[in-house]
This record gives C-alpha cells, structure tokens and sequence, in this order.
C-alpha cells in the first residue's frame, strides 16, 4: 500500500512537472528563434540553441503523448492472470517502440544522429527466437534509448532492461515500463543481483534482458575510481587488466554473473559502439551536437553452451569480452571520441 501510494504521488508530481514545462520549453523555443535567426543567417550557422529547444519540447510532447497512450491502455481493462499481462506488456511494447522511433527520426534530423549497425541485424530475428541476454558498453547521451530501439524496430525483440531509478522521473517511462519486466537500480530492497536474477529467469522466447555491466556512462575520471576500487579490494590483477583498456569501464560483474545463472539457456550478445561518446555531458552536447561521424555499433553472440561454467570462470570471461568491446573502440573511434 505504501508502494502503490508513493508511485502515485511520484507520477503526479513528474505529471505536473511536464505539463509546466511543455509551454516554458515552447517559449524558449520561440525566444531563440527570434535571437538567433539574423546570427545564423548570416554566419551559417548550426542553429544549435533552435535544434536543442525544439528536440526538447518535442521529447516532452512525446512524453505526453506517451502518457495519454498509457492512459488508454489503462482504460481498456483487460482480464486478470497471465493472458492479461501478456497482452498488456505487449501493448506497452509497441507504445514505447513507436515512441522512440519517433524520437530517433527527430534525432537524425535535428541533430544528424545516424547509426550504421556491424554486422547487419539477420532477417528473422524476433519474438519466434530463443531469449538472449544484451551486455552493452555505456557511453553518450541516449545511447540506451537507441539500443532499446533497435531492439524493438529493427530486431523485433522485447527489451526486459535493467535502469537508473533517476529514468522515474520520465512519467511516460515510468508508466510504460511499469507494464513490462524491468528492474530499476538500486533496489529499495535486497541485492541487485538478485533482482536482476529474478529478471532473467522469466525470460521467454523472443525477450532480450539488456543490461550495462558498467554501471554508468564512461568517463576517464570514473575509470580511475574503478581502477581505484579494484585495488583497495585487493583485485590488483583486475586492476591491471583494466588500466590497459582505455575507452571502457572494468565491469561489474553481480549483475551479469546473477543473469546468467538465471537463464543459463540464454545465447549472450555483446555490443560496443562509438559516436555518441563525444557527447556525455551538457558542455559537449553544444559543442558536438550535430554530430560530425556516425554512430557506429558492432555486436557479437556468444551460444550459451561456450560460456564458461562457474563464476570465477565466467569472470574472467566477461572481462576479456569487455577486452575485446575496448579494442573495437580503440580501431572506430572518431579523434572526438572520450577515453582516458
């Protein structure tokens, strides 16, 4: 009952707080336009305060429309039991897929944002296929947007994806992903890792558990904690294995191993990508945005029956994995791209 009061209260408030944003963001939008205009013209500029403004209120115009979604799904009270919130996830689904299809478009107009994806997403991949377990490189702002979808346009998969409890603030993703399987990080209660188990052992076929065993967006100073980290823990080895990657953070492994032991049928798919990594922080999105490369991405699965059996061992194997994401970076990263 406390739970269900907080959401509540959460979701009014983050409500409230769009609906006031909406014509601030459409006057600041207007007010740029105004200034900027004679500037632009006549240096040819990039009109980055104009594409900035307007991607902001479209964001949260989708933002509303996402809850207006919601709320008529809401409305069509489906059954109880399990062919209702079957039906009611995969509702939720092509709610958030059309939504950040929406988004990616504007993205690629407004702000260049184009994706070449190594090697191509094979035809036939989707809800027919075995579940598979998604360990991403995080780096960039919206890279876990663009994944979450090309998982679902482009791939045809159903996202079950562990995210940073601040993504409750989003009342249109708080609603939405409310109706499917997620974990949000920290828990309130128990482990991560064991939400994150619970998570994966539900897997079903054509279902992707997506996770970003880094914990955050790359960043030299965190890498340097990390590293830190390892060495105060006496992980001297893994520190050293670590410093000689440079454009990753060393991963976390609770999460991962928990997600495998879970869904030890699962296939594991590994995606690095660059791009977006010249943009992680409110300075670099004026100054990269539009984007001068595109974002590229380069995935590899690896069959459940070649990961290796107990943890240590599968450790170990996660990291030189993330070896192997860092060596890809270090050969396609643009000269503007963050590393240590």
């Amino acid at each position: 009952m406390a739970g269900a009061l907080l959401t509540g209260v959460r979701r009014t408030a983050t409500t409230a707080l769009l609906l006031i944003l909406v014509p601030v963001v459409a006057a600041l939008l207007v007010a740029a336009c105004v200034l900027c205009t004679p500037v632009s013209l006549a240096t040819r500029g990039l009109w980055r305060p104009v594409r900035i403004l307007g991607f902001a209120l479209l964001y949260l115009l989708v933002d509303l429309g996402g809850l207006l979604a919601a709320a008529g799904l809401w409305a069509r009270r489906l059954p109880a039991g399990r062919d209702g919130d079957e039906r009611r996830a995969s509702d939720a689904f092509d709610v958030l897929e059309r939504l950040l299809r929406l988004l990616r478009g504007a993205a690629g107009r407004m702000f260049r944002v184009r994706v070449q994806v190594t090697p191509p997403i094979p035809e036939g991949t989707g809800r027919a296929t075995a579940p598979v377990l998604v360990f991403v490189r995080h780096a960039g702002v919206g890279d876990s947007f663009l994944l979450l979808q090309t998982l679902l346009s482009e791939a045809g998969l159903r996202p079950h994806t562990v995210l940073k409890r601040a993504l409750r603030a989003d009342p249109a993703l708080d609603v939405l992903v409310g109706r499917v399987p997620h974990c949000f990080l920290p828990t309130l209660g128990g482990r991560a890792e064991d939400a994150i188990g619970d998570l994966a052992a539900g897997l079903g076929p054509g279902d992707a558990l997506v996770i970003f065993p880094e914990g955050g967006n790359f960043t030299p100073r965190r890498r340097r904690r990390a590293i830190a980290s390892l060495r105060r823990r006496g992980l001297r080895r893994r520190a050293s294995r670590a410093e000689r990657m440079h454009h990753v953070l060393p991963p976390r492994d609770a999460g991962a191993l928990a997600a495998i032991a879970a869904a030890p049928t699962a296939d594991v798919v590994f995606v690095a990508h660059t791009g977006l990594d010249t943009v992680h922080s409110a300075r670099t999105a004026w100054s990269r945005l539009p984007l001068r490369e595109s974002v590229r991405a380069h995935w590899w699965r690896v069959p459940a029956s070649r990961v290796p059996p107990g943890d240590e061992a599968r450790s170990e194997w996660l990291l030189a994995q993330w070896t192997r994401v860092d060596r890809w970076i270090a050969d396609h990263a643009g000269p503007d791209a963050t590393h240590a």
